[in-house]
């Protein structure tokens, strides 16, 4: 008896390890993904929200690999600016301005 309580104990606290590894994994795990600005693919979001614009564009990672990533902004961002976009496993954390020559060379050539 005393055995299945203390195997039920372990098997408890090893599932809480894992639960607890896991949710710091999809809060820390970045990605970091660099876009262009198109603002023809930027729609306006209804007047309650707090952000006012959603952008939909293709981005590249360091190794230019693309992918499709959405974000919404609280302004119109600058056309043919470029961005690099910090991806969490729930999406897009956060984004900021970068300078061309800033960009990854393999980012450079998909975006010229």
């Amino acid at each position: 008896m005393k055995g299945k309580i203390f195997a039920a104990i372990v098997s408890v606290l090893i599932l809480g390890v894992c639960f607890a590894g896991g949710l710091y994994y999809l809060e820390n795990h970045d990605e970091f993904f660099y876009s262009k600005i198109d603002n023809s693919r930027m729609r306006e979001l209804p007047p309650n929200e707090d952000m006012k614009y959603e952008y939909t564009l293709d981005c590249y990672n360091k190794n230019g690999r693309k992918r499709e990533l959405d974000f919404k902004t609280s302004r119109k961002l600058k056309e043919n600016a470029y961005i690099l976009l910090e991806v969490r496993s729930l999406g897009v954390h956060k984004w900021e301005e970068v300078q061309y020559k800033d960009l990854p060379q393999k980012v450079q050539e998909k975006l010229k």
